[in-house]
């Protein structure tokens, strides 16, 4: 099997952390959409998280 080079080590990698903040900015800006558009009404969800 050969080996791979590390430039492409380095794409992969490049890949995955791009992949990962993509995803963790998509989750924080619907979640806070969502507690934003909850405030002007009555009922505001609340976010009980358990570790």
């Amino acid at each position: 099997m050969p080996q791979m080079a590390p430039i492409s080590w380095l794409i992969l990698y490049l890949f995955f952390f791009m992949i990962f903040i993509i995803f963790n900015i998509i989750n924080y800006y619907s979640l806070n959409y969502n507690i934003k558009s909850s405030k002007n009404t009555k009922s505001s969800l609340n976010y009980n998280w358990k570790w």
